[in-house]
């Protein structure tokens, strides 16, 4: 029997600096299952091999061929599986905890060059101004076409305080763009809670982390004593949080569901890969499982009314969540249709500090609906005026992503524009708002139906 350490994945493809969160799970032992080998394609292969070995204008080494024929079979299935190399799987491992080198961009790849998902909030891409949909054409002097999406990567990570300079195609822009982003060790902080005013808490989740669940807690008993009693509404932000790790989003979600709900489940070929997690300590506690920070959060954030803020960057662990909360009719979600990375991950490592990232199954929120190529369409649809209609059209989604995976249960259906979006240019006056501030049109609105509700209930 052959022993492999699993490891649960839930982000998105690649980010420049650090690769995906990850869960460790449980060692599974797995017996090997033999398969009869394919002589033809297998002749076909070591053919190849040969020619190039004796016939190519360079000489190449095993290595490399061997490499990047694992490359080639992973990258040809969907856009999230993929080889790691020793370098790729420590910054996954060390990804976890939240801090990690690089630029704090969330990539994946089309027509051969480097397209942006969404940039990390506080990092130095963010606050240089890369945006999501951006695609990367060259990386300083270095023509991104015809290199591998790990060979990019690679050339964007560095010493922190070097600069690279990123030569970018944007919808809407007649000429390149030319960012220079000054590299450095990210430190995302993933829990950002205040009271909007007396009654009314905003939290933002920026990324699922390692410690987001206790950070949550704390944030929720800190929030709740600062209003020196039970919160008469709750606004969840979830916009632009790229993922993270599967544990911490049952977590964020146990924090306001009912205990053993249900809060996501999974589908794959195997039996690993078929699972069942609830809102209960043995699925979102790591290490000592008497240490239920949830237990700690105050009664009455069971019940206070919420509204989940998403958008086309909300993906995966923040679907997940959003899902949970939507199915279980904990919540109403607000905002525009979500990335849509339904899909699981598990890194298989291979010796020698390497590792397979390798999708093995679909995510399905408590009511079935599969996650996959679709995302969470919101209860009631509310677009930012400042990026009215060109976030519901050209914001990159999963199922814009070369090689998708289907969503396996419903017909994909691609996000619509409203018809009263912005036209072109009739938002070029409008000062982007940032989220949390006064001018966020979303949050606003966000508070407006829970001060309705408000006084709905009172009536």
């Amino acid at each position: 029997m052959r022993r492999l350490e699993k490891v649960g994945l839930v982000g998105l493809g690649l980010v420049a600096g650090v690769s995906l969160s990850l869960h460790f799970a449980a060692l599974a032992d797995k017996d090997t299952v033999a398969t009869p080998l394919p002589v033809e394609e297998l002749r076909a292969f070591t053919e190849v091999f040969g020619h190039i070995k004796n016939s190519y204008v360079e000489p190449v080494s095993d290595k490399k061929l061997f490499t990047e024929a694992i490359n080639g079979m992973l990258n040809g299935l969907d856009p999230h599986s993929a080889y790691l190399d020793a370098d790729a799987f420590k910054d996954l491992q060390a990804g976890t905890q939240g801090e990690f080198g690089g630029l704090g961009i969330e990539v994946g790849m089309e027509d051969g060059l480097v397209k942006v998902i969404s940039p990390i909030e506080d990092t130095p891409a963010y606050q240089a101004g890369v945006k999501s949909g951006d695609l990367i054409l060259k990386l300083d002097d270095s023509l991104v076409k015809g290199m591998s999406l790990n060979d990019a990567v690679k050339r964007m990570r560095g010493k922190p305080g070097s600069k690279v300079v990123l030569t970018i195609l944007r919808k809407n822009e007649l000429k390149p763009l030319v960012i220079t982003v000054v590299r450095a060790v990210i430190k995302v902080q993933s829990v950002k809670a205040r009271l909007i005013e007396p009654g009314y808490a905003f939290i933002r989740i920026t990324q699922f982390q390692e410690h987001t669940g206790e950070n949550l807690a704390t944030a929720l008993d800190k929030l709740v004593k600062e209003n020196k009693g039970a919160l008469s509404g709750l606004v969840l932000d979830l916009r632009n949080d790229p993922g993270g790790l599967l544990d911490s989003a049952v977590a964020v979600s146990a924090a306001f569901l009912a205990r053993d709900a249900l809060v996501v489940y999974t589908e794959g070929r195997t039996e690993d890969a078929k699972m069942k997690l609830k809102a209960s300590p043995e699925y979102y506690l790591r290490g000592n499982p008497k240490n239920d920070y949830i237990k700690n959060i105050p009664g009455s954030i069971k019940s206070v009314p919420m509204v989940v803020l998403v958008n086309g960057g909300s993906a995966s662990a923040s679907e997940i969540v959003a899902g949970a909360l939507q199915d279980h009719k904990r919540g109403v979600i607000m905002g525009t249709q979500t990335f849509g990375k339904g899909s699981v991950q598990t890194v298989l490592p291979l010796g020698n500090n390497t590792a397979i990232k390798l999708t093995t199954a679909r995510y399905y929120t408590p009511g079935g609906r599969s996650i996959q190529a679709k995302g969470i369409v919101p209860d009631i649809l509310v677009e930012d005026p400042s990026t009215a209609g060109i976030d519901s059209v050209f914001r990159l989604r999963e199922s814009d992503l070369e090689k998708h995976l289907t969503n396996g249960k419903q017909p994909e259906e691609k996000p619509q524009a409203r018809p009263d979006a912005a036209p072109k240019g009739s938002t070029d006056k409008l000062p982007l708002a940032e989220f949390g501030a006064k001018n966020d049109y979303q949050l606003n609105q966000a508070l407006n139906l829970l001060k309705g509700m408000k006084i709905l209930q009172g009536k």
